[in-house]
């Protein structure tokens, strides 16, 4: 029981960091891109210091894996890219719930890996899932920023579902530090070539805020979520996850008087509601069938 207790404390703690992690994207005048290369180089040497202190390996157990780890980075970076470009482009609140069609997405793509089909709740899920979208953004037009929002929200779902289906399916003999240790590594070496900001140019207060970024708001959480995971089941964490979404949104209003409309917060609660019944164990399911 102190376990379980212990396990719940980590997941919720690093749930209510991550609700805040979203607001970076408005608090730094950086562009997505700068923001996740930095993001992810400040990560890497907290995780690798953390490590470090473990008295843990840094290597991986054959050349497979080190391909492996490079291909989650990508997506990885991907992820976090159009992930805080999304909220940078409409609102915390969109790019948020965007984000949490991942769960559904991911019964769709698991599947594919195993040779299965859906199941045909999950497709009736997925038809709620639009209808939440659509009343957030009736208008789908390139040039409405909230349609733009939801886009790169909805693209940086599939990467982090693609990324957590083959990290469990390939890389789960590692621990979740030592996997983000390299894709944050490969994070930054990707974006390398490709961010704008020099350190230099950036003003103090903003590294400051890049430093917050990638240890309190970056490697912290992700530790937390991963001690959690010991001592609870994958689905109780998923479903403690999307309690992200009312963080985030709450934090937004406070901090950004980001305020959300009438349709967005019915469309945002369709979506959640989806993305939580799709982390219920599958018996729970059958159950309603």
């Amino acid at each position: 029981m102190r376990h379980h207790r212990e396990g719940l404390l980590s997941v919720h703690l690093a749930v209510l960091i991550f609700g805040f992690t979203a607001l970076f994207s408005k608090l730094l005048s950086l562009s997505a891109l700068d923001i996740t290369f930095y993001r992810s180089v400040i990560a890497c040497l907290a995780i690798a210091l953390y490590l470090a202190y473990r008295k843990q390996t840094y290597t991986l157990d054959g050349l497979r894996d080190y391909f492996m780890v490079a291909t989650l980075g990508v997506l990885l970076a991907a992820h976090w890219v159009t992930y805080f470009y999304a909220m940078q482009v409409s609102s915390v609140a969109i790019g948020v719930i965007a984000l949490y069609t991942y769960p559904v997405i991911t019964v769709f793509l698991e599947p594919l890996f195993h040779g299965e089909k859906p199941h045909r709740s999950d497709i009736i899920i997925s038809i709620a899932v639009l209808f939440g979208i659509y009343l957030i953004v009736p208008d789908f037009s390139l040039d409405n920023t909230t349609a733009l929002g939801i886009a790169f929200g909805v693209f940086s779902a599939l990467m982090i579902a693609l990324r957590n289906i083959m990290q469990r399916r390939y890389f789960s003999a590692y621990s979740a530090s030592h996997a983000l240790l390299y894709q944050t590594f490969v994070v930054a070496l990707v974006l390398f070539v490709f961010h704008d900001a020099s350190v230099s140019s950036i003003e103090s207060d903003q590294r400051w805020l890049l430093l917050l970024l990638g240890v309190m708001f970056t490697a912290l959480p992700h530790t937390l979520f991963a001690h959690g995971l010991l001592h609870l089941k994958a689905k109780t964490a998923s479903l403690i996850a999307c309690v992200q979404v009312v963080y985030a949104t709450l934090f937004a209003a406070i901090f950004l008087s980001e305020w959300v409309s009438v349709n967005v917060i019915v469309g945002g609660v369709i979506i959640v509601s989806a993305a939580m019944y799709e982390s219920l164990p599958k018996a729970l399911h059958k159950q309603g069938d």
